[in-house]
């Protein structure tokens, strides 16, 4: 698997956000995070990506044991995500912005300080360029940020971290604030992303976006997993009916 964690618990105070939840990523699978709000699905992306230190339990990403480990040693690792509220910097090129990305995934040690800034400089502008063309941002790559519109803001920050060039990408509601028209056009791009053998793991609210692009569904409630697998399954779930989805759904 490229993604596992186990018994993965984290408290605050009194309030358990997250009771011994398991669960995995397979090599190239597109996997769904769904529940109903406060169930704790932005805080399992936070402790599996380190931004949130775990109460109890173990993430492992590639064969490696990242439980604790700090974010950027997880990203570098080829784990990077998105946030549910936008985090770009408005006063940056949309260019400037991406490369944000690439520049944390290359790092700067003190050899290519000295010998190999052009190098290094070359290789962050690749990735930029790939991970704005991925998106469709490319046309738009000298415009500051704050002149985009909310739904290519939304690209933005996966072209960020794409640019990172992950193994796993993490999508935290990526849809949120679209319309009908653009919420299609981003599924489409989760699918081309996906298509070049990119895993995926999103987390998002709208139902028709993931019951149409996720192949497995695991499903949060109150902190606990409640349901794991295929949509098909998934939308027929007791369980999952009750807690989420409601009845209209079977």
């Amino acid at each position: 698997m490229l993604l596992e964690f186990n018994g993965l618990t984290r408290r605050f105070g009194g309030l358990t956000a997250i009771d011994n939840v398991s669960g995995h990523v397979a090599k190239g699978e597109l996997l769904g995070l769904i529940g109903p709000n406060g169930a704790g699905k932005t805080t399992l992306f936070n402790l599996i990506t380190g931004f949130v230190p775990v109460s109890a339990g173990t993430v492992h990403f590639a064969g490696r044991d990242v439980t604790g480990k700090p974010p950027h040693v997880v990203a570098r690792l080829g784990l990077s995500r998105t946030f549910q509220n936008l985090r770009i910097f408005p006063n940056m090129t949309v260019f400037d912005n991406v490369s944000v990305g690439a520049t944390g995934m290359i790092g700067q040690g003190l050899v290519e300080t000295i010998f190999g800034r052009g190098e290094r400089r070359r290789r962050i502008s690749e990735q930029s360029w790939q991970a704005l063309e991925a998106v469709g941002l490319q046309h738009l790559a000298n415009q500051l940020a704050a002149n985009l519109s909310y739904g290519q803001r939304k690209y933005l920050e996966i072209a960020r971290a794409l640019a990172m060039q992950p193994e796993l990408l993490i999508l935290d509601e990526p849809a949120a604030g679209l319309n009908d028209t653009e919420t299609a056009e981003l599924a489409a791009c989760i699918q081309r992303l996906h298509g070049t053998g990119l895993s995926v793991m999103l987390v998002e609210h709208d139902m028709n976006l993931v019951m149409s692009i996720c192949q497995r569904i695991l499903v949060l409630a109150s902190g606990r997993k409640i349901a794991d697998g295929p949509p098909a399954a998934i939308r027929c779930d007791a369980a999952v009916l009750e807690s989420y989805l409601g009845t209209d759904w079977e």
